[in-house]
């Protein structure tokens, strides 16, 4: 008796499982929504790195094909100058998902696109002008079941910011390399 509950349990779960299993793949329609804890690191050196929140809705144009839009809270940075400003992306990307319509529990994905970049709470004296940027994005979605996903990526934004500033002979203009690379995880949900 036993027996035959354990081998009947089996089957069940290993049906359940297969059927769940068609369920992962990553079509045409469904929508994706990440939330994520992302860490900056801007390339340039003199900037500290910093974390915050972001997050971004998706959508499967194709099977392999999304496009997302995305943004998170704002960086705060300090320059080793002592001046400090926030800065908040915004990006639109398209991304490749080279698994997608295919059952698997793995889906990595790479990513193009463009990012605008809006910058604010600058020091006395110092101006930044919003710019915008080409982004590229690495990333894989570890899914758990239907509909959840654990999600990990990176991502570099190659950013040149204009700017000004007071200085004791006046008023200068010039231009710095931001180039910030982030890392992040968090959940992905599917719909």
């Amino acid at each position: 008796m036993f027996r035959t509950k354990l081998v009947s349990s089996a089957i069940l779960v290993g049906a359940l499982f297969g059927a769940s299993q068609a369920a992962m793949a990553y079509e045409t329609g469904d929508i994706l929504v990440r939330g994520n804890v992302i860490k900056e690191d801007p390339d340039s050196g003199r900037i500290d790195t910093d974390k915050t929140y972001g997050g971004s809705v998706g959508v499967m144009v194709m099977d392999k094909l999304g496009v997302t839009l995305g943004s998170s809270g704002e960086f705060e940075h300090d320059i080793d100058s002592g001046d400090s400003f926030s800065s908040q992306p915004i990006d639109l990307m398209a991304q490749f998902y080279p698994l997608g319509g295919m059952d698997a529990r793995i889906q990595p994905y790479a990513g193009l696109g463009a990012n605008y970049t809006r910058f604010s709470d600058e020091s006395d004296g110092l101006s930044l002008d919003n710019t915008w940027a080409p982004k590229a994005e690495l990333g894989v979605d570890l899914i758990i079941t239907d509909y959840l996903a654990v999600n990990g990526f990176v991502n570099y934004t190659d950013i040149k910011v204009d700017y000004s500033q007071d200085t004791a002979t006046g008023r200068v203009s010039d231009d710095f390399d931001y180039d910030p690379v982030a890392i992040g995880a968090g959940v992905t949900f599917s719909f």
